[in-house]
């Protein structure tokens, strides 16, 4: 790997809050630094914006995304254009691995779900990367299992439980990903995500309003019992939280 770096020109260096917020990423901050730095001068300090699609069905994917603040949801979009999310990308992992696992499009979209930043690298880099960095090819390959617990989660889920339990766990999904509390969200794009008529989140939100888990107001969400959501989800969050925990044990570790 070292004749590989040594090739590479350093192309556009990012400052040191750049740098450490490079490392909010969990698979970035996971890597050793010689691995970080290797890819880090290549990326891109982005900022994505709420509804911003990432990509769409069958569009070349020129790069690749690592959340740090925010969360991209990917969803499937039928001919009447209906969707529904098959998973969802947060500080743990990124957007885009079809890029070396074979693939330069996929059958799904990616859209903004949670505005923040994150960091870009083009497709050619991360492949390259992938191909030269140990610690990051299998902490992707971990990533990779993750997004298949979540996709047969969901399945499961979207079948069997009640929109309300869906609701919750989707929360919780939500602020697992964010340093807050609150989620700028409005009922319409959960319900898009959900795949269900806005008039149920409404009525769904309402509730857990009535009962104090939550406080909604002007496209807002506040969590405030978080113990009552959980109580109020479905099984489907701790089984994915226990497979969160045991794929990305390495990742988790070095976040703390």
């Amino acid at each position: 790997m070292a004749a590989l770096m040594r090739r590479q020109p350093q192309l556009n260096p990012l400052s040191q809050p750049e740098l450490h917020g490079a490392r909010l990423n969990h698979l970035l901050g996971a890597l050793p630094d010689v691995d970080f730095d290797f890819m880090a001068r290549h990326l891109e300090p982005i900022t994505l914006r709420l509804g911003e699609s990432i990509y769409e069905p069958d569009s070349p994917l020129h790069h690749a995304i690592f959340p740090t603040t925010s969360i991209v949801s990917l969803h499937y979009v039928t001919a009447t254009g209906a969707s529904a999310e098959t998973a969802a990308v947060g500080r743990e992992g990124m957007v885009g691995l079809a890029l070396f696992t074979g693939g330069h499009t996929t059958a799904s979209s990616a859209r903004v779900l949670v505005a923040g930043g994150a960091f870009r690298l083009p497709a050619g880099q991360l492949q390259q990367a992938f191909d030269a960095v140990g610690p990051l090819r299998a902490l992707m390959l971990r990533h990779a299992l993750l997004l298949i617990a979540q996709i047969t989660m969901l399945a499961a889920c979207n079948r069997h439980h009640p929109i309300e339990q869906q609701f919750c766990r989707w929360l919780l999904n939500a602020l697992d990903r964010l340093p807050s509390d609150d989620l700028v969200m409005t009922h319409e794009l959960v319900a898009n995500t959900l795949g269900v008529r806005r008039e149920s989140i409404t009525e769904v939100a309402g509730r857990l309003q009535q009962a104090g888990v939550i406080r909604y107001r002007r496209g807002h969400i506040s969590v405030l019992d978080r113990a009552g959501l959980e109580h109020r989800a479905c099984e489907c969050y701790a089984v994915v939280k226990r497979e969160q925990l045991k794929l990305l044990a390495p990742t988790l570790a070095s976040h703390g």
